[in-house]
């Protein structure tokens, strides 16, 4: 594949000369005109910590929240792309009520404000509908090593009703745009590979499975890997339910401690770090594809 040669011209010297010396400009003034006492040697300990207790390095408050925003990240996105996938596949589907569902579902999710759906399923779902299953109940008489398990794939069994509403509602947000994904994906194939397909004998179900479904598969894969990287970001919206994900825990440490530039700069830059290796992952992965094409 060509690419065009990138060129450094006297415009881009000037507008980078510019914004360097703005960034300087604002470093310092905020090195000379702030008042704040910072304390950078207090934040290590709430990334990782010494127990004396057990004698052993235990995981600290961000590093725990880091912890659960990349596990409410994964199981959001893994049930999203289910969603997405079958509401995809709706949206091209021949059958007017299958797209109308599909529609109705992408409509309603895109046009609500998530933090409004967050309130819906934290009230509905994790504080009416959940409890009434006794699933709180029969994760607590789980043994102690299952409790731990479970832990460290989901949740704390206290906190695991919340956990599993937080997961929900970044499902169906995230769902939609899926949705919209897999569904130009799909019409992204030339109109030739379904006369091809049809001209075989196939149905309209192994032409989706055989013949159309591996194509898309190739083109939506780099956006899909977008919407991952959206779905951390998004994640953190959650917090307001108590979910406790970096930011919450973010929250509660500048509460206790008041170290307010240094715990946001810290939460910056650890959700900078899981998003900033999710894109270098993700464009490894689009490049391998483009060479394989």
């Amino acid at each position: 594949m060509w690419h065009r040669p990138v060129r450094w011209n006297w415009l881009d010297s000037i507008i980078a000369l510019t914004v360097a010396c703005c960034l300087f400009w604002l470093g310092s003034k905020a090195a000379s005109g702030f008042t704040y006492s910072w304390q950078w040697e207090s934040i290590p300990q709430f990334i990782l910590r010494f127990d004396q207790e057990s004698g052993q390095w235990a995981s600290g408050i961000l590093l725990q929240g880091l912890l659960t925003t990349i596990r409410l990240s994964f199981w959001s996105t893994f049930l999203a792309l289910g969603i997405g996938v079958v509401m995809g596949m709706f949206r091209v589907s021949p059958s007017l009520f299958k797209r109308l569902v599909a529609q109705t579902y992408v409509g309603l999710s895109r046009n609500l404000p998530p933090l409004v759906l967050v309130f819906i399923f934290y009230y509905f779902f994790s504080d009416q509908l959940l409890p009434s299953l006794g699933l709180q109940e029969f994760l607590s008489r789980q043994p102690e090593n299952v409790q731990t398990a479970i832990a460290w794939i989901w949740a704390e069994p206290e906190s695991m009703l919340i956990f599993i509403a937080a997961v929900f509602t970044l499902a169906l947000y995230e769902g939609a745009y899926i949705t919209e994904i897999i569904r130009s994906g799909i019409q992204s194939i030339e109109s030739g590979q379904w006369e091809a397909a049809h001209a075989l004998g196939l149905s309209k179900f192994d032409q989706l499975r055989f013949i159309i479904l591996p194509q898309a598969v190739r083109r939506v894969i780099p956006p899909l890997a977008g919407q991952f990287i959206s779905t951390i970001k998004d994640s953190a919206i959650v917090s307001v339910i108590s979910v406790p994900d970096l930011t919450f825990q973010g929250m509660e440490l500048m509460a206790a401690t008041f170290l307010t530039f240094e715990v946001w700069i810290m939460v910056t830059g650890m959700y900078f770090l899981l998003t900033f290796s999710c894109s270098l992952l993700a464009r490894r992965v689009e490049v391998r594809m483009q060479k394989r094409e």
